[in-house]
């Protein structure tokens, strides 16, 4: 037995274990979030169900569970009760119903059953009871209306698009362009104050604003034809609803649609869910803004850590002359990569945001102030943030990289009359470069799903406009941004509708967990493929 033991088999198998665990767990993990993400865009049947008191309920079916009861004796018992989204926010105040099996008297599925995607209020599942417009009923009935709800939902997309374009894009320009010449006459004020330049600079807001009256009056009229057409749905307890076309996303009858229509409605909604923007608290719509900014603020940490720590890395490794003192720099970069990350986020607070950003808005945003342009939270600070939380892993991999680079390769290059530097140049750091890169991975996989000190450095649950546009200088570094990671956990934990929100907190989790893994991958690749480049045969 005692050969047994020490002979280390025990242990090996004991590690084989512990591994097929932790890949089992991990398996798990990912189907749940996948099945339940993923899932989220399928378009599920709707369910009629009539209780023995006589009410009815209309609504997809989304759990099952057993729970503990007491009958009337005070016995316990268990029960099964089913989960239904009504929708129907507007009319019910809720959007989930917990309904005892036992009170179910039958359930169907209702051919002509409609589910209305809306803009505001949530889900509507009902019929359609008539349409009308200005006052007068275009048709009536489910079979009559559904082709002109089918018709008129594009046109109404369109208009709803182009008021967008002008509220973000045309009046947003104008706002933009007034806020910045109001800003350079009060520069001229507190500066030279020519008065011919401030009436020139005048002239041109009043023109400007001319601008803005003529599109107000264009945005008027598009919301009079937006709000002309009006729905009346049917619940399936009898209550009416009417609304507006123009508040409807989408409309479908998944219980009379074929499998392959189910599919395209499917990948309608998952692309949707990538390319456009959040509504309803965050808990419908898309998540583009977060994609965005997850991936920009990725790319700015990456620019900014990845000099830094091989630049770091070299000097420690190359330079530095080896002692105590480098020995205790060593630690220290070592114990950073163990600090929390919220400890990170407030010294950036401190030091980006109060320090840095209110220096450079009294030096070069003065006109500005008191409104901070640098001097509050941004995707600048909360990149270089990031940079300080994750530079300590790029450092520690470079000096292992470069420690790994053979001695004779070295000094074979000084000794062919190449000077210090440009060995290190052409030589130490490309041989040492898959190592560089291996700790870029692991920056950007840590970096990717840090919440904590974003949350006070620039991520917000809803940001109104993109760090990147078309108006100079482009690049927005000041603007704050959204976040997958904070959308989860605003999503998840602070939305006023726990049960509708779950779904989107998976969906979000899944694709998070996709950058990351895209992000990685481009990384190993580029770092495999030098590592053939570099490899070196000994002789």
């Amino acid at each position: 037995m005692n050969k047994f033991w020490k002979s280390g088999d025990p242990f090996i198998w004991l590690t084989g274990v512990a591994l097929m665990f932790s890949l089992l767990m991990i398996a798990g993990l990912m189907y749940l979030i996948t099945a339940k993400g993923l899932g989220f865009f399928w378009p599920s049947n709707l369910t009629e169900i009539k209780l023995k008191d006589g009410s009815a309920l209309l609504g997809e079916i989304t759990g099952h569970e057993s729970v503990k009861a007491h009958d009337p004796d005070g016995q316990e018992m268990t029960i099964e009760r089913t989960q239904l989204k009504i929708g129907n926010r507007d009319l019910y105040g809720l959007d989930f119903r917990w309904v005892d099996d036992n009170n179910i008297e039958n359930t169907s599925y209702p051919q002509y059953a409609v589910a209305l995607e809306r803009r505001e209020w949530g889900n509507m599942y009902g019929f359609i009871k008539q349409i009308s417009e200005g006052g007068n009923v275009l048709c009536t009935g489910n079979e009559s209306c559904w082709a002109v709800l089918e018709s008129q939902i594009p046109v109404y997309s369109g208009i709803y698009e182009e008021i967008k374009g002008i509220e973000k894009g045309v009046i947003g320009g104008i706002n933009r362009e007034i806020e910045h010449l109001r800003l350079e006459i009060r520069g001229e004020q507190m500066g030279s104050g020519r008065q011919d330049r401030i009436k020139e600079l005048e002239a041109e807001i009043k023109e400007q604003e001319a601008r803005y009256q003529e599109q107000e009056e264009k945005l008027t009229a598009l919301y009079a034809e937006f709000d002309k057409e009006k729905i009346v749905m049917t619940s399936v307890d009898g209550r009416d609803k009417e609304m507006p076309l123009g508040n409807i996303v989408r409309a479908y009858r998944p219980n009379s649609m074929s499998w392959f229509q189910k599919a395209g409605l499917y990948a309608s909604k998952l692309w949707e869910f990538v390319s456009d923007e959040p509504r309803e608290a965050n808990t419908e719509g898309g998540v583009f803004p977060a994609i965005f900014g997850t991936i920009l603020m990725v790319m700015i940490m990456s620019v900014v850590v990845l000099p830094f720590g091989v630049l770091a890395a070299l000097y420690l490794r190359e330079y530095a002359k080896q002692g105590t003192l480098v020995r205790i720099v060593r630690i220290c970069v070592n114990n950073l990569a163990g600090v929390p990350s919220i400890v990170f986020g407030v010294f950036a607070v401190g030091f980006f945001i109060y320090g840095m950003g209110s220096t450079l808005d009294s030096i070069f945003f003065k006109e500005a102030l008191p409104n901070p342009t640098f001097g509050t939270g941004g995707i600048l600070w909360a990149s270089l943030t990031l940079a300080l939380l994750t530079v300590p892993v790029v450092i520690v991999a470079t000096e292992e990289g470069l420690a790994a680079v053979p001695k004779e390769i070295r000094d074979g290059s000084l000794a062919l009359g190449a000077t210090k530097f440009e060995t290190t140049w052409k030589i130490v750091i490309p041989s040492a470069m898959p190592a560089i890169l291996t700790g870029l991975i692991l920056a950007i996989a840590r970096a990717t799903g840090e919440v904590a000190p974003l949350m006070i450095t620039g991520v917000v649950k809803l940001a109104p406009h993109l760090p990147v546009d078309g108006y100079f200088p482009y690049l927005h570094l000041e603007r704050k941004f959204m976040h997958l990671g904070f959308h989860i956990y605003d999503v998840g934990f602070q939305s006023p509708n726990v049960e509708a929100a779950k779904p989107m907190v998976f969906a979000t989790a899944l694709l998070l967990i996709l950058i990351v893994v895209v992000l990685n991958l481009t990384a190993i690749i580029t770092r495999n493929r030098l590592r053939k480049k570099y490899t070196t045969s000994a002789v």
